[in-house]
């Protein structure tokens, strides 16, 4: 620990007398006061080691007891109440059901006695004719159609749910609900390129929109100069899965497309086929499954919301549509009131996400804004931006990818500043995230940048338009 023995005044006691300098906090110790400082630094190394057994054995203990997670809690409560439920109802339909059934056979009971003792009567009286047995078959064969007919009860199916339906969330669309990154995090500053690599004979043209499935480790990328969607996997050169036969209108082209997004319920990739005014769907697995899903749009930006709504940006119209599930039409959500900067205006939409809240933000780049609707508002509120094109942190310039997390944080792509920004929930100014040195081509550095996305560790996902790469920023852990 001790660097040098020189005579200097002792940080402890204030006397000049021989000291050594601590390597670590750069202060001067007599050696009494060396001494006593070793130990402290002994004493926290022993808390350290302490706190460090105590994290072990929680999480040993989080390991082999996996019923301890509050989400698995959640879900048992759940099962719980809705299996009582079930029994319950079970019960009181078994219940409605015995009862009617036992009336019903009741009756019916009531009538054979009745019939059984006129023909009694009728033979003791020896008394009778065709007339009078035919009216008795009449009777007998009607009440055995009554006993033979079920009893005027059935199941009626109810088309609202029984129990609230629940389900276990990953990510959707642009926001990851199921990420946490803390409003502390940091990434590295220097990125590593994961796709346009030269040794890759797939190079990539002008990338704009990326998305990430992380069950596989795959990276889709909207290749939009080479009119394609390209798959890269980790360690893998990257693979044409959809589009690559040039630019046009074919169910197997593309003309320019500027987003992609991952569909998990249906295994498929969305995509915005910007010069074709059409969003189209692509089957994962079957280059042939490919489908128009919706036409004449000038699209740019795509995302999904929890419930599997689709959400696209129109930037001709200035606005954002809507489209539920099973819909052809789409009703607009944002926007739609013209070319502005009014808060119920929009300028050039791009890039679009909707958080859990069905909240919906919107990169308003020629406003240099994001602004967010709620869900069934009429206007957006500015959250990041809205000061003019610029380079302080109050502002943005030419805004593009944005991205969400659990806080209500968002990632921007401030494509004009060759930077990645991120705006902590109401904040009035940004920070740096990556970026922000000047537009290049080092591992710094950005030239025109586009889309953005994470995983779920949290390693930043960057899509460097004009220098032909996704870059990938690690992100570091304290």
């Amino acid at each position: 620990m001790p660097a040098e023995i020189q005579k200097s005044h002792c940080v402890k006691c204030g006397k000049e007398r021989f000291t050594s300098t601590c390597s670590g906090c750069l202060q001067d110790f007599c050696f009494d006061h060396l001494t006593m400082h070793q130990q402290e630094l002994n004493r926290q190394l022993d808390h350290l080691e302490l706190k460090r057994d105590l994290f072990q054995e929680t999480f040993n203990d989080e390991i082999n007891l996996p019923d301890k997670y509050s989400l698995i809690k959640q879900i048992e409560q759940w099962e719980e109440k809705s299996i009582e439920l079930i029994h319950e109802t079970a019960n009181q339909c078994k219940e409605i059901l015995f009862k009617h059934t036992n009336e019903y056979f009741h009756q019916i009971d009531i009538c054979f006695m009745k019939l059984t003792e006129q023909l009694r009567k009728l033979r003791q009286q020896n008394d009778f004719n065709e007339i009078d047995l035919n009216y008795f078959k009449d009777k007998l064969k009607k009440l055995q159609q009554q006993f033979d007919r079920s009893p005027n009860i059935y199941i009626q199916q109810h088309p609202t749910e029984f129990i609230s339906q629940i389900s276990v969330l990953a990510s959707f669309g642009k926001f990851v609900p199921s990420l946490r990154i803390a409003n502390n995090s940091r990434w590295k500053e220097f990125g590593a390129t994961v796709a346009g690599d030269i040794e890759d004979n797939n190079e990539l043209h002008s990338p704009y929109g990326l998305c990430i499935d992380d069950n596989y480790g795959t990276v889709y990328i909207a290749d939009c100069g080479n009119h394609r969607i390209i798959e890269y996997k980790c360690g893998i050169n990257g693979e044409v899965i959809v589009g690559g036969n040039g630019e046009g209108n074919r169910m197997d082209q593309l003309n320019y497309p500027t987003d992609v997004i991952l569909d998990k319920r249906n295994d498929s990739l969305i995509i915005c086929d910007y010069r074709n005014c059409r969003v189209v769907r692509w089957f994962r697995g079957d280059e042939r499954n490919f489908e128009t899903i919706i036409s004449n749009i000038n699209c740019w930006g795509i995302t999904m919301d929890n419930n599997g709504d689709l959400y696209v940006s129109d930037w001709k119209n200035n606005e954002v549509r809507k489209w539920k599930q099973g819909n052809l039409e789409g009703v607009i959500v944002a926007g739609g009131n013209g070319e502005g900067s009014s808060h119920d205006q929009l300028h050039f939409p791009t890039y679009i996400f909707v958080d859990q809240d069905y909240s919906i933000y919107i990169s308003d780049t020629l406003n240099h804004r994001v602004v967010k609707w709620f869900k069934n508002s009429t206007a957006g509120i500015v959250v990041a931006g809205g000061r003019g094109p610029g380079n302080h942190l109050q502002q943005l310039s030419f805004p593009r990818g944005i991205i969400g997390d659990h806080l209500g944080n968002i990632y921007i792509a401030d494509s004009g500043n060759d930077r990645v920004v991120r705006w902590l929930k109401d904040a009035r100014q940004g920070t740096i995230v990556v970026g922000g040195s000047g537009k290049g081509n080092d591992a710094d550095q950005f030239n025109s940048l586009k889309g953005i996305t994470f995983d779920r560790h949290g390693n930043l996902f960057v899509a460097d338009k004009d220098n032909h790469r996704v870059q990938k920023f690690d992100i570091q852990y304290e």
